[in-house]
């Protein structure tokens, strides 16, 4: 294949994952008009429409769709065998394309961050909070990050937490108008705070250990957020009750700014791992990115 056929390709690739020609130009290097005349030479070349174009909007035509889905793992390998050649440098660098729950990037990735950039000046971190169940290597990612019961089976995973627990906290101001629940089924009588993943508009169960096995309970949601952050904001302000990891409010149950309650039903969960796809070499950032955040002995 020629240099200037290879080019045409990359652009098309470019053009359908960002359905803009502006922003695809601007990722390129290259004007929106030169990146237009190299989609319609490849066209031509193809004999066949691969982009449908409007004056807002631009996507991939069926035929266009086919040669995108072929077309993608193939440049995703010829990009990770460029990138494994750095594992062969004796000081790493280049870039980690890391994503995280907005919950393990606050517990693990932003508390070692300073170490990691001491140790590793040459590597670049660009790290995407995404609550979302992401198909991270079909993004374009190095890793994610995701609690082990989530990684499949045909990745690789490095712990990087213990196993956590869930905690259901509400806030002072909220307890002194309602007495606290002492067992789950009680929580039908309290203002709930839930999460809701966005792209599938599934709630967050709020799931309990019991003496005859798991119990879940159907909460009424007075507040439906999919930002775990807003979540811990609407409890601090006595909004409601929320469920959420204990880790993630150590500090406000420590300062009495939240009660925890049914303490005694909060189930563990498996903690947060990191996992990729397995290689043949693993690109030397990225492995020191892992040396930094796995869990300690």
């Amino acid at each position: 294949m020629r240099g200037a056929e290879f080019a045409e390709l990359m652009g098309f690739m470019v053009v359908a994952e960002e359905r803009s020609f502006r922003r695809a130009a601007q990722r390129l290097a290259m004007s929106p008009s030169a990146l237009s005349h190299s989609i319609g030479s490849l066209e031509r070349r193809l004999g066949a429409r691969l982009l449908n174009r409007t004056t807002r909007s631009v996507a991939p035509t069926e035929a266009g769709q086919a040669l995108f889905d072929r077309l993608r793992p193939a440049l995703a390998e010829l990009d990770g065998a460029v990138r494994d050649v750095g594992a062969f440098q004796a000081q790493p660098s280049g870039t980690v394309r890391l994503n995280a729950p907005r919950i393990a990037a606050h517990l693990v990735v932003m508390p070692r961050l300073v170490e990691f950039r001491a140790a590793y000046p040459g590597v670049r971190l660009d790290l995407v909070v995404d609550d979302s169940m992401t198909d991270v290597i079909a993004s374009g990612f190095d890793a994610g990050i995701r609690s082990g019961a989530l990684v499949h089976q045909d990745m690789t995973a490095v712990r990087l937490t213990p196993d956590l627990r869930m905690a259901v906290v509400g806030s002072p101001r909220y307890f002194a108008v309602r007495p606290p629940p002492t067992v789950p089924g009680g929580l039908q009588d309290h203002v709930c705070l839930t999460y809701c993943w966005q792209d599938t508009g599934v709630m967050y169960r709020w799931r309990f250990d019991g003496p005859d096995g798991a119990i879940d309970v159907d909460v009424e949601n007075a507040l439906t957020v999919n930002d775990t952050d807003l979540l811990l904001d609407a409890a601090l302000r006595g909004l409601g009750l929320a469920f959420l990891p204990d880790s993630f409010v150590e500090e406000h149950l420590a300062r009495g700014e939240l009660v925890r309650v049914l303490d005694e039903w909060c189930r563990p969960f498996s903690g947060f791992h990191l996992y990729y796809p397995r290689r043949p070499h693993m690109p030397a950032a990225l492995r020191a990115f892992i040396d930094v955040v796995k869990l300690s002995r």
